[in-house]
């Protein structure tokens, strides 16, 4: 079960997230940590958090490219973050409210394409 229940606002945003992740070839979904999140091969390519440890985000974290974390979260602070634990892994938060779901999408992609190609360094939440 969640840890936080995925209503209201959470809920429309899981439901962005979970179309654009269930569209990628061999995702699959499950719990961890209480989130849904989304695995292609077992390892994870997109995380939901709904106020994770009520830090206020509702949001994805993803893996990124070596060095994009830094430029994007430079670029737009009030949409990107260093999500805790993965954060200094070169994972990206994106805030839900502060993208486009053609922007969610492409950052989705691109996460996904990072762990279905093996390119990323291996992460796998407990």
């Amino acid at each position: 079960m969640s840890k936080n229940p995925v209503t209201g606002v959470a809920a429309e945003h899981l439901g962005r997230v979970r179309r654009i992740c269930m569209s990628m070839p061999g995702a699959s979904e499950r719990l961890s940590h209480g989130e849904p999140t989304f695995f292609v091969k077992k390892r994870v390519f997109t995380m939901f958090a709904n106020n994770h440890h009520n830090d206020g985000h509702i949001a994805v974290w993803i893996p990124a490219a070596s060095g994009l974390q830094a430029a994007l979260i430079k670029m737009s602070p009030k949409t990107y973050f260093r999500p805790p634990y993965l954060g200094g892994a070169g994972w990206i938060g994106i805030e839900l409210e502060q993208v486009s779901d053609q922007e969610l999408a492409e950052h989705i992609f691109e996460a996904w394409h990072l762990i279905d190609s093996g390119k990323k360094k291996r992460i796998t939440p407990r």
